[in-house]
């Protein structure tokens, strides 16, 4: 697996590469210069030259509140890290997006394993066993709008509503499902590679977001249901 990311992240070396809104081209010393996609070619940027300085730089947006959710298509711009050998590439990708790079060599392997969001909703405890009541028409549009990638999330859903199959949402676009597409809204340039952000299951927010949307149809029910224990409600 560790061959396969550098393989891929190898490419950068000649013609690029898109990881989310991150953009990794080589320099001049035969490095690597990672800027926002939107700042490509700027100049005038905030210097960096660690791996780790990319935790500091995607922890926080344009206006400086956190960001819970690293896929979030609110990166902040502004900044320029270069870097020297792929590994420091790769340990500077994992800090923008952490287990993605992991994840996209999985399934490039074909031995990534899905999750349907119902299986997800149906493994939680205390608090959040709740969320497992949640309506076909709420994840319909719950899911519309927590992951669409305009605003929303950048990864592309591999996951299923149910076994069975269904889509997660009718109302996301058939892009949203494809990982050849660019989620941040860009078009792949000849040349250029695209690593895709891939959602292999339900994140513990948008778990969370199912359990509001059921105590809000419940009409504000006890977050403690009968039977459950408060004390146990970390999404596993």
């Amino acid at each position: 697996m560790r061959e396969a990311i550098e393989q891929v992240l190898a490419t950068a070396r000649t013609g690029g590469l898109r990881f989310g809104q991150v953009a990794v081209q080589p320099n001049d010393g035969g490095g690597f210069i990672i800027t926002h996609r939107d700042d490509e070619g700027e100049a005038g940027l905030q210097a960096f030259t660690k791996p780790e300085d990319a935790l500091a730089i995607a922890r926080f947006d344009e206006s400086g509140e956190y960001r819970p959710l690293k896929t979030a298509p609110n990166l902040r711009r502004g900044w320029r890290l270069e870097l020297q050998t792929l590994a420091d590439l790769q340990w500077a990708l994992d800090n923008f997006y952490p287990g993605r790079l992991a994840i996209f060599a999985a399934w490039r392997s074909g031995q990534l394993p899905t999750t349907s969001l119902r299986e997800t909703l149906g493994r939680q405890t205390g608090i959040y066993r709740i969320a497992g009541r949640i309506s076909d028409q709420q994840i319909e549009k719950l899911t519309a709008d927590f992951c669409k990638s305009d605003g929303g999330c950048l990864r592309t859903i591999l996951w299923k509503r149910d076994p069975g199959g269904t889509k997660p949402s009718e109302n996301l676009p058939p892009k949203k499902f494809d990982p050849a597409q660019d989620q941040a809204g860009g078009e792949r340039t000849e040349g250029r590679a695209l690593i895709p952000l891939l959602c292999q299951e339900a994140c513990n927010l948008l778990v969370a977001e199912c359990r509001k949307a059921v105590k809000s149809k419940d009409g504000g029910a006890s977050s403690c249901e009968p039977g459950d224990d408060a004390g146990s409600g970390e999404n596993k």
